[in-house]
Order: C-alpha cells, then sequence, then structure tokens
C-alpha cells in the first residue's frame, strides 16, 4: 500500500478475527473501506482464506499477524505490526478462551488461560496500542458477555474473566477520554460453543430463557460493534447488550 494511502486508509485490527463473530465483524469493517488487521492465533487456515477473500475485493487491504494473547510477546508483536503501518482507528477485542471449569476441578492453568485471554491481553494491548488511537481519536470496542449480569454455572473463571473485561471498559474510558472511545458488546445467545454443538437439550434450555425465541447472527454483533467503533460519538464507558432480551429476565 503507498504511502499516502497508509496514511488516508483507516485501519481496524481486530483480535480473533480469523471465524465466527470476529470474521462477521472483518468483513463489515473491509465493507466500509477500512484496511483490517486480522489477529488469530490458532486457526491459520481460516485466517488465510479470510484475508485472501478481502485482499481478492481490494489489494492489500488486509494483513494477518498470528499471536497467543497469554504471552506479553506476542502482544508486542501485534503493536509492532501497528507501528509498523504508523495508524489504527479501532480496535477490537474479540478473541477469547471459554469452556468450562466447574469449582472443584478448576486450576491453575486454567485460570491464567481464561483470564489471560479475556482480560489481561486486551487490557495491555489497549495500553500498548493507545497512543496509536489518541492521535486518531480513534474507539475501542471489546466483546463482553450476558453472562457477567448472571454467571455461568460450571464456569465461574470464564465469569469472572468477563466481568473484568467490563471493569476494563468502564476504566480504559475513563483513561483514554475525551481522545478515545471504549465501549463493549455483551452477545447473549448468539453461536452455539463448539463443545456444546450436539447437546440440543441444552440448546432448548437456553432458547426457553431468550424472549425473541431464536438465536441471534455473528452480523448481530459485528454491526453493534461497528456502530459502536463508528458512530456513537457520545457514548463511552458503557456496555450493550446484544442478547434477544435475555438480560430482561435476569
Amino acid at each position: 500500500m503507498a504511502d499516502t494511502d497508509k496514511n488516508s486508509t483507516p485501519v481496524v485490527l481486530i483480535t480473533g478475527a480469523a471465524r465466527r463473530i470476529g470474521a462477521a465483524t472483518a468483513e463489515l469493517f473491509h465493507r466500509a473501506g477500512y484496511q483490517v488487521i486480522i489477529h488469530y492465533n490458532r486457526s491459520a487456515s481460516d485466517a488465510d482464506k479470510l484475508c485472501e477473500k478481502l485482499n481478492r475485493q481490494r489489494d492489500n487491504s488486509c494483513l494477518l499477524v498470528q499471536a497467543d494473547l497469554n504471552d506479553l510477546n506476542g502482544l508486542q508483536k501485534i503493536i509492532n505490526l501497528v507501528d509498523s503501518l504508523g495508524r489504527l482507528d479501532v480496535l477490537v477485542n474479540n478473541a477469547s478462551s471459554f469452556y468450562p471449569t466447574p469449582l472443584q476441578d478448576c486450576n491453575d492453568q486454567q485460570w491464567n488461560d481464561l483470564i489471560n485471554s479475556n482480560l489481561k491481553g486486551p487490557f495491555f494491548l489497549s495500553k500498548g496500542l493507545a497512543p496509536h488511537l489518541q492521535k486518531t481519536q480513534g474507539s475501542i470496542v471489546n466483546i463482553s458477555d450476558m453472562h457477567v449480569r448472571q454467571a455461568l454455572k460450571n464456569h465461574p473463571i470464564y465469569s469472572i474473566a468477563k466481568a473484568g473485561n467490563i471493569a476494563m471498559t468502564k476504566s480504559m474510558a475513563l483513561e483514554l477520554a475525551p481522545r478515545v472511545r471504549v465501549n463493549s458488546v455483551a452477545p447473549g445467545a448468539i453461536l452455539w460453543p463448539e463443545h456444546e454443538q450436539d447437546d440440543t437439550q441444552k440448546q432448548d434450555s437456553v432458547l426457553s430463557k431468550v424472549p425473541m425465541g431464536r438465536l441471534g447472527s455473528e452480523r448481530d454483533i459485528a454491526e453493534t460493534v461497528f456502530f459502536l467503533a463508528t458512530d456513537a460519538s457520545y457514548m463511552t464507558g458503557q456496555t450493550i447488550a446484544v442478547d434477544g432480551g435475555s438480560s430482561n429476565s435476569l
């Protein structure tokens, strides 16, 4: 990309963007004219396919970066890439680990993995990229979870981590105001976790508590992220629930 384009084209970095919600968000920002940085950890094949697709649509419009968000060296690798571009307008902290950790079986490794991916990684990535976002008066959007309002049984570490994610959103909004806005999206039943794909009994139980009676879509989340990042110019420190009304009954 030419230097003039580098200075004028808005840039979005989306963590965990190879698949699912992250990929839908990447495609939406790309359609809006952004240069997209797709971060991934293990989903190399999906990330490659998505980036190739976006670059076919618009040459040199997508970059890939592989990094483990549990590792501060991995975070620095992402920061170095953005430094080389010299611009960042939007950071979407989407990457997340999610799996059950029944209290009696919880261990230190699970704690570190879930806290790091859902809280520590987004915090230090936001800190490291804040100077670029301040220059563009940019925006951070974190992906939280409806279960911070009511803890999810057998997922105590995950629930704690996502509650911290919302506290981080509020704290970062104060720390980075007025030049950078920081908000979050709390998805409800959007996609079944991969380890619950065949658990129809649990799926029926979850949907019975959703007033709209159906799953949401990746695009529902992506559109809310895009709204917070680009249109909500007087919103910061807020969390929007996109959950089909589920939080109304909690």
